[in-house]
Order: C-alpha cells, then sequence, then structure tokens
C-alpha cells in the first residue's frame, strides 16, 4: 500500500512539475508585450501626476527654503555687513531648474 501511494504523490508531482514548464513555455512571449501594454497606457497617468503633482510640490519646497534663506542672509548682511549669497544661488538655480523641468524632461526620458 505504501508503494501505491508512493507511485501516486509521484507522478502527481511529475504532473505538475511538466505543466508548470508548459504554462511558463507557452506564457514567455506574452508576460514582455503584456508589461509594455500595461505601461503604454500608465504613461499618460503617470506623466499627469508627475507634472499635476510632484513638481508643484518639489516648486513649493524649493521657493519656501528659498525665501527663507534670503531672509537668514538678509538677517546674516545687517549683523555681520557680508552678504552671503551663494546658497540662496544655489537655491534659485534649482527653482528655475524644476519650474522648467516639464518642458523638457520628458522628450529626455523618451515618454
Amino acid at each position: 500500500m505504501k508503494k501505491r501511494y508512493r507511485f501516486m504523490l509521484a507522478a502527481a508531482m511529475l504532473v505538475t512539475l511538466a505543466s508548470a514548464f508548459a504554462i511558463t513555455a507557452s506564457a514567455a512571449g506574452d508576460v514582455a508585450q503584456a508589461i509594455q501594454g500595461t505601461w503604454d497606457a500608465a504613461k499618460v497617468q503617470v506623466q499627469t501626476v508627475v507634472n499635476n503633482v510632484v513638481f508643484p510640490v518639489v516648486d513649493m519646497i524649493l521657493a519656501v527654503l528659498f525665501f527663507v534663506k534670503i531672509g537668514t542672509a538678509y538677517m546674516d548682511y545687517r549683523k555681520h555687513g557680508q552678504f552671503e549669497f551663494t546658497a540662496p544661488a544655489i537655491l534659485f538655480a534649482c527653482l528655475i531648474f524644476s519650474l522648467t523641468a516639464p518642458l523638457y524632461l520628458w522628450t529626455i526620458i523618451g515618454m
């Protein structure tokens, strides 16, 4: 009786293993097309979310940091008599870069 169960178990495992390989072999070409089709459908939504949510949030953070840094640089100027413009200039350049990024970013990425 034990031999019978071992044979049935071995046969079930062999059928399962063979079916797994058959499914994988037949679906191998469809996976890439399914992913590409899904990406093509979602590409417009990704662009919309990035343009309408991500870039405005980054712009707002950079603008707040820029004006805070201008304020602290002015306070330092009043205290020490020397205006440090490096940090505000870097923040301003980053702000301009992020404000104009949606105009050229998607062509660079290829979307």
